[in-house]
Parts: structure tokens; C-alpha cells; sequence
């Protein structure tokens, strides 16, 4: 199994940057990897089982499943139901905790999952730097403004 953490501080209150990335369906509005992206049965993108399908930039069609939502602890987790990607058995978490010293956000974004054999530097790096540090520049970024 391989482990992949990464955590960085946004310049902006926790509330707001709850508010970009709380919705399941929201990725193509913050993350510069997705293109677009819905919820499929038309159930709502906080509902627990909900299903994102969506695609990246290069075309690639992902699939994955809500399996943990709250508001209270500013966290969800869910995983992945199909990819081309070759990630296997894939949970992820993104957690957001206040950060009261300039009123700053601390994000963590963690993901669990196997591949293929000779292939676990490569996919662990994939993750941590192409999917989480991406998407946190784009909200440093997108909070910079």
C-alpha cells in the first residue's frame, strides 16, 4: 500500500476556503487539472455515496464515490471507482484545520492506494505533487486575487 501526504497553509480564512473546495462537484471551478465534472443521478455533492465523474484536462474520465462528508471537522474522503491512471483500491481525505496566527488555513490532502508493480515512485509522485500540491498553488492563487 502505498501512503502519500501533503499539507500546505493558504493565506485565507478557513471558512472561505471551505467554501471553494466542500463541494464534490466543485474541482473544475479550483483545480487546473480538471475539466469538467457532475454528479451523476442528480444527487446533491455533499450526499454520502454520491458519484463524481469527471475528466482532466487531457481527457482522462475518473469516477469516484463520496464515502465521508463533514461540515463540522471541515473534511471528506472518498474513493475511486475507475481510472486509466493505474491506481488501485484508492482512498483519499482532504482535511482543513483553522490556522488562528494571521487567520490562515492549514489543508492536508491524503491518499492511500496500490499500482502496479515498479510503479509506486512514479504514481506516489503523481499524487502528491500533480494532484495535491496542483490544486493547492491553484488555491493560493485563487486567494492571492
Amino acid at each position: 500500500m502505498i501512503n502519500v501526504f501533503a499539507t500546505s497553509v493558504i493565506d485565507a480564512p478557513l471558512d472561505k476556503v471551505w467554501q471553494v473546495v466542500r463541494g464534490f462537484n466543485d474541482l473544475p471551478k479550483w483545480h487546473p487539472a480538471i475539466d469538467r465534472s457532475e454528479i451523476e443521478d442528480g444527487l446533491a455533492p455533499t450526499t454520502i455515496g454520491c458519484v463524481r465523474n469527471f475528466y482532466l484536462a487531457d481527457g482522462e474520465n475518473i469516477r469516484e464515490t463520496l464515502i465521508a462528508y463533514s461540515e463540522l471537522d471541515f473534511s471528506f474522503s472518498y474513493d475511486m471507482l475507475t481510472t486509466g491512471l493505474g491506481l488501485f483500491d484508492y482512498i483519499s481525505t482532504m482535511e482543513l484545520r483553522p490556522i488562528s496566527d494571521g487567520d490562515r488555513t492549514y489543508i492536508q490532502w491524503t491518499a492511500e492506494f496500490t499500482t502496479d508493480e515498479g510503479e509506486e515512485e512514479e504514481k506516489a509522485d503523481m499524487v502528491a505533487n500533480g494532484v495535491f500540491q496542483g490544486g493547492f498553488d491553484a488555491l493560493k492563487e485563487h486567494f492571492s486575487k
